[in-house]
Formats: structure tokens, C-alpha cells, sequence
């Protein structure tokens, strides 16, 4: 027979965010007087060291048997106290959370009606609290290697730290070469690298690694499977091949924006070009337009980004620092030209940036602060009829040569991708990560990370930096051998399921499927994650989700409304 709850309730200052809005004190004296409650406390810190450990000193000192800790979203420290908790013994399936920063102490100004609102979520969760049940922790065996999608220099650059750390390592690129959109670039900024030189190196190591079985014009056409164990099938020219792995690198790279997209900057001219076929001819140092050496040539900033009219309202992120290389490099090859950039703001983030930005100033790029509405043509050179943001005056600029420098945009296939994986996108397109600040590379996907562009515009040192993160956390179950599986997952009363599929229609991970012996629903712990959306969908009530039981939550409303 389970023994009564006996409760221990923490109020987390957490610095002033909480504390400047919410009477924590107050709300610690309520809570002492819930139901079941044994002891109750507040602090400066519950998430430090020395707030675990009273919670650790408590659990031994009054027999506790549940948790509450009110203080953030559960996202960023449920794990740190369950951990606590189960460090002193306790099944950390008894400890729960109340938000009261995010939704109390963030989004009020009134003081007493801030803490009124505190004690009633501390007492909603305390009622649940006193109606858990502890939950088996689960493992699951690791197949050891790592699936790689696309060969740019993100895909490259994880494949070789996790081959380099023994495992195998399937990298499948769409194309028929490595290198990806770098490998179209001329050179690097700020250092003006040879891009040869960096990739070439990256290239070859890739080819000539033991543990990398590469696949070349192939792509990923089908993914089975969960964390640990996923089945992935490859087909390329050389037919179907199917792979078992226990994690999974997405590294697709993005897409240029097409400037036919702004019919208004007259793409259509032979001196209107973008920014990637502006590195062709500095590769290959010719410049010329109509057979002739161009004596202006300017650039236009943010083609495609920051834009809201052409759907994408964000910065590229690497359009000013290349258009500035690019500046630098004409006047280079021709130092007599008159050489301008015409720029909504100049962003120069990153190391080096805004030293390399002087210096393409200090060449004689000029930069102009203006936004251009149309480009048309005049003879053999084009007009730029636009406004000079700065003055406040229209210009008409006439110059032989245009480059439009284009943003970078999520990849036209990647909802094959997204479908395929369930992986969720932004409102940008992009693939979304899990946590923008402390899961930047996960997803919702255990076992599938993030490398690079398919994650957001990003420049090198970032995409590199960001595939080597992937590597190191695709790494960590397969040097376990072992990775824990959700615990709080769906069950099916087979005595009430009538087996109509419903569950497996609603559920986006695949867990739930019919049993064609017994014709009712049987639900796959390993691929569960816990949303719910199988219970909701249920007609009959035959599915619960443990840890969010029907008794729970009634005992959370009756908390509210009582």
C-alpha cells in the first residue's frame, strides 16, 4: 500500500525575477499550510548547488516522498531537480514544477495580485503532486554510427569528428561532389582565404576516411526507427541501401534567393548579376561587361532578406561581410573604379569583421545608405532610380555593372525532409531547433541534430562551430551504448480500446498501431514522447498518459477552482 504524501514545497527567488514581482515569503507561508505539505521553503537560488542540497537534506530529514519546486519553466531545470531528487533517493517521477516566472512574475506589474495568482499555482501543483505515481526509468541498446545529411562543409566537418571518434559513419549528398555552396566561393572573409585551399584539404579527408562510406547523388528516402535505432534507407544511382544507426546529422545546407523574385532590379540585364556569380569572375579576374572593363560598379544589400514583401523578414546574416570582400576585391582588380554599396544598415558581427569593414573603406569603397526600387537600363550601362535613406533625396545612379547580393533561404526540398524526420520549422523555413539558447542543435526528434544552414543563416567559422556541436551530441549515445527512453508515455486499457486507429491518424511520432491479432491499440514506449494527442483523440478513454492523469489534472483544477 502506497504510504501518504508527504510533501516538500520550494519557492525560488530566482535573483529579483521572481522575487521583484511575487512575495516569495508569502507564498512559501501558503504552501505550509496545503494539504500533505511537511515542510516549505523559499530561496535565493533553487537551482544552485546549495538550493538542491536543502532540497537533498529535506528528503532524508522529513521522509519526504514528493517534490514541488516553484520557480521557472520546467524546460530549463526539471532535469536539474529530478536529478536532486533522485540523487537522495527519491523517484524523480515525483517531482513537479510551477512555472511562477514565465507565467506569473514575467507577465504582471501588480505585486499583490502576482502573488495571489503564485499561491494558487503552488496549490494546483501541490494537488497533483499528492496524486503521483512513480515511473520506471527505461534504456534502450545503441546501434553504433551516425547517418550525415549533405555534403557541404557542415556535413563534412561532423562526419569527421564523429568517424574520428571510431564509429561509422554514412555521409549522403545529394549532388555528385562534396564542398556544397562553399565550394562555388572564390574566397573567405575576412582573411580573403583561398576557398581551394580550405576545402580541398576537408575533401579529401572525408574521401579517404576508413570509418565514412560516402554516397554521392543519393538521398535520404525513408527513416524508421527511434534514438539509438534508426533505420535509414539511401537510394542513389547504385540502387537502395538500408542503414542502421543510432543517430542522425541533418546538415542540408539552404538555398540563394532568386532575384527574379524582384523583377524591379532588372536581374534580366546582362550587368544585373548576383553576388555567387560575382565570385566566378573574381575567380577567374575578369571583370569585363560588353567586352569592356566596368569604371562603376555597385552593390545592392539585403536582396531577399529583411524583406517582408518577398516573405523573409530576417538578416541573412553574411551578406554585408561578403559584399564587402567582394568590394575589396574589385578594387583590387581595378583600382581606378568607383566602387559603392548601397546598404540598409552595414552588420559586421564576428572576429575581425569590422576591422576588414575599415579596411574595405580605406581602399575607396564607398558606401551609401539607400534603398533602390528599380534598375533599368540606359544604353549599355543600367539606372539605379532609388532613395538616399540618409539625406532624405531620391538618386538616379547610373553604373556598368550591378551585383545584387542575395540572402540565403531554407532549401526549396526540405519539407521532404521535415515530413519524413517529423521535424518542425520555423516561421522562416528553416529547421527548428529545440531550445535557442541551451538545445541549440537538438530537435524534437531525440537522436536527430541540427549542423549549419539548414538551421538558420549562419556564416563559416558559425556553421563549422555549430557542426562540431551536432557531432559531439550525436556522439553521446554512442559512447554510452544506452540512452533512456520517455517514461511518461501513453498506455492503452486494451479492455476499453475498440481498436478504430484514431490514436495512430493523430499521433506525429508513430507510436501507436493496431494489433491486427487483437484488433486493439498498442503503443510503442520507445517512440511515445509524451504529447498527449493519442489521449485527447481517444473516443473511448482507453488511453492515459502517465504523469498527466485524469486524476491529476482533476486535482489540479479542483486546487484552482476551490
Amino acid at each position: 500500500m502506497e504510504s501518504k504524501p508527504r510533501i516538500g514545497v520550494y519557492i525560488c527567488h530566482c535573483g529579483v525575477n521572481i522575487s521583484a514581482t511575487v512575495d516569495v515569503e508569502q507564498v512559501a507561508e501558503f504552501a505550509a499550510t496545503l494539504p500533505n505539505v511537511v515542510v516549505s521553503r523559499d530561496y535565493l537560488y533553487m537551482c544552485s548547488d546549495p538550493g538542491q542540497g536543502l532540497i537533498q537534506e529535506d528528503i532524508e530529514t522529513y521522509d519526504l516522498n514528493r517534490v514541488v519546486v516553484a520557480s521557472c519553466s520546467p524546460r530549463m531545470h526539471e532535469p536539474t531537480f529530478q536529478g536532486a531528487a533522485q540523487q537522495a533517493g527519491m523517484n524523480p517521477y515525483l517531482v513537479e514544477m510551477a512555472n511562477i516566472r514565465e507565467q506569473c512574475s514575467w507577465v504582471h506589474s501588480d505585486r499583490e495580485r502576482a502573488t495571489e495568482k503564485a499561491k494558487w499555482l503552488v496549490a494546483s501543483v501541490v494537488a497533483k503532486a499528492a496524486e503521483l505515481s512513480p515511473l520506471e526509468e527505461r534504456e534502450v541498446d545503441v546501434t553504433p554510427g551516425s547517418v550525415v545529411v549533405g555534403g557541404g562543409v557542415a556535413g563534412m566537418a561532423a562526419a569527421l569528428d564523429v568517424a574520428d571518434a571510431g564509429f561509422p559513419v554514412y555521409l549522403v549528398e545529394k549532388s555528385e561532389r562534396l564542398g556544397g555552396r562553399l565550394a562555388e566561393l572564390n574566397r573567405t572573409f575576412p582573411t580573403l582565404e583561398p576557398v581551394a585551399d580550405l576545402i580541398g584539404p576537408l575533401i579529401e579527408r572525408v574521401q579517404t576516411h576508413p570509418a565514412i562510406t560516402l554516397f554521392l547523388n543519393a538521398q535520404v528516402t525513408n527513416v524508421e526507427g527511434y534514438v539509438g535505432n534508426f533505420k535509414v534507407k539511401v537510394t542513389g544511382q547504385e540502387g537502395e541501401r538500408q542503414v542502421e544507426v543510432g543517430s542522425i546529422i541533418i546538415a542540408t545546407g539552404y538555398d540563394l534567393f532568386d532575384p527574379q523574385r524582384k523583377p524591379e532590379l532588372g536581374y534580366e540585364y546582362p550587368n544585373v548579376i548576383t553576388s555567387l556569380e560575382m565570385e566566378q569572375r573574381l575567380f577567374d579576374g575578369d571583370l569585363a561587361v560588353n567586352g569592356r572593363e566596368p569604371q562603376r560598379v555597385t552593390f545592392i544589400q539585403c536582396v531577399g532578406s529583411r524583406d517582408v514583401q518577398v516573405g523573409n523578414p530576417y538578416c541573412s546574416r553574411v551578406c554585408c561581410m561578403y559584399t564587402a570582400k567582394q568590394a575589396s576585391l574589385v578594387k583590387d582588380i581595378l583600382p581606378n573604379a568607383d566602387v559603392t554599396v548601397l546598404y540598409m544598415d552595414v552588420r559586421t558581427f564576428g572576429k575581425g569583421a569590422e576591422e576588414f569593414y575599415d579596411e574595405a573603406r580605406a581602399k575607396g569603397v564607398r558606401y551609401r545608405k539607400g534603398n533602390v526600387s528599380e534598375i533599368y537600363r540606359r544604353g549599355e550601362r543600367v539606372v539605379l532610380s532609388g532613395e538616399d535613406t540618409l539625406l532624405g533625396q531620391p538618386f538616379d545612379w547610373e553604373t556598368d555593372l550591378v551585383v545584387l547580393a542575395v540572402g540565403m533561404e531554407s532549401r526549396a526540398d526540405i519539407s521532404e525532409l521535415s515530413t519524413m524526420l517529423k521535424l518542425p520549422r520555423s516561421a522562416d523555413g528553416f529547421f527548428l531547433e529545440l531550445h535557442p539558447k541551451l538545445r541549440p542543435v537538438d530537435t524534437a526528434v531525440n537522436g536527430v541534430f541540427l549542423a549549419g544552414c539548414c538551421q538558420g543563416p549562419k556564416d563559416i567559422p558559425d556553421t563549422v562551430a555549430q557542426a562540431k556541436a551536432a557531432a559531439s551530441s550525436a556522439l553521446i549515445p554512442l559512447l554510452k551504448g544506452t540512452v533512456p527512453v520517455e517514461s511518461a508515455t501513453a498506455v492503452v486499457d486494451a479492455d476499453l480500446c475498440a481498436g478504430c486507429g484514431m490514436c495512430v491518424d493523430v499521433c506525429p511520432y508513430g507510436a501507436p498501431a493496431l494489433d491486427l491479432l487483437w484488433g486493439v491499440s498498442k503503443i510503442n514506449a520507445v517512440l511515445c514522447k509524451g504529447c498527449g494527442a493519442c489521449a485527447t483523440a481517444c473516443p473511448s478513454k482507453a488511453i492515459n498518459l502517465q504523469h498527466f492523469t485524469p486524476e491529476q489534472i482533476l486535482a489540479q483544477v479542483d486546487a484552482l477552482v476551490g
